[in-house]
């Protein structure tokens, strides 16, 4: 049986399991810039598993084809983006080459799809997702997606999205989770600051994660100091981050209300991946008792 939100979200031993999917997230960041930016706000996220879904054809829509109007009539209609911003997200995926022309059963219409680029770094993403999901019960399921990505890819991502889109946990899980994940590379920061997490005590009110270099972060993320100030000012202003002396000086710390919203968060993503795979390859174990076990 596939993870639950609740299962992940009250099993303390999950916090390995997000810091080694933040770390994923910037090392694929720190390899092509351009794809990650496209997991650097939850508003592009979204806009990207929408595209992939359309492309693949949405479980039990009957229905597959790219093309502008269907993506932009979908962002608007699941209050993803507006038609201006939609219309701008496409092109830019043309441009960067994520996208290309393909014939397709209308003439009038231009069809599009995933080129072998994106979708091999949305496959990572996902095959990312399980091996940490295989790490917590000893299932196969990065396994047999790698055995077959294209076709596995198709028959799971569709589900993915359709989830995600549809859950008021992974679309608004705080307001300091929100702030980070709608601005510009925010999410990329977001996941920087959750990875020097050296633990969690849940009844924590702060946790210090140490020195912070705000010059390292400006480097890594190619973030302007306005912007990335800006967002750390309105984040300690919710006391959600702040440092140990004034002025920004002294070790940095993170609120347990913000690490919380960040868990709750990967916890309800993770049971949609979970059972997105599961409803294609089949339970991961057979044998319940031991599919908790955490290794």
């Amino acid at each position: 049986m596939a993870f639950t939100a609740e299962t992940l979200a009250a099993d303390d031993r999950f916090l390995a399991a997000i810091l080694h999917c933040a770390d994923q997230m910037l090392t694929i960041y720190r390899e092509s810039p351009r794809i990650a930016s496209i997991f650097a706000a939850q508003q592009r996220w979204l806009m990207a598993h929408a595209g992939f879904a359309l492309h693949y054809g949405q479980p039990d829509d009957g229905k597959s084809g790219l093309y502008s109007g269907r993506f932009i009539d979908f962002a608007v209609r699941n209050d993803i983006a507006s038609r201006n911003t939609a219309a701008a997200f496409m092109q830019e995926m043309l441009a960067y080459r994520f996208l290309r022309p393909v014939p397709g059963p209308d003439k009038r219409t231009r069809y599009l799809e995933p080129t072998e680029t994106a979708e091999q770094h949305f496959t990572r993403w996902l095959v990312a997702h399980l091996t940490i999901l295989d790490s917590l019960d000893g299932g196969e399921r990065a396994g047999k997606v790698s055995a077959d990505p294209s076709a596995m890819m198709a028959a799971i991502q569709p589900r993915i999205a359709r989830s995600i889109i549809g859950s008021e946990a992974v679309r608004n899980p705080g307001p300091t989770f929100n702030l980070f994940n709608w601005a510009n590379t925010g999410g990329l920061v977001m996941d920087y600051l959750i990875s020097r997490l050296p633990e969690f005590p849940r009844t924590a009110e702060r946790v210090v994660v140490g020195p912070l270099s705000l010059r390292e972060i400006r480097e890594q993320f190619m973030i302007s100091n306005t912007h990335l100030k800006r967002l750390l000012t309105q984040a300690a202003n919710m006391e959600s981050v702040g440092w140990t002396e004034p002025s920004r000086k002294g070790d940095f710390w993170l609120s347990g209300r913000f690490i919380l919203e960040y868990w709750n968060y990967q916890a309800a993503k993770f049971a949609i991946i979970d059972a997105a795979a599961e409803a294609v390859l089949g339970p991961a174990v057979l044998d319940e008792p031991q599919a908790r076990r955490v290794v």
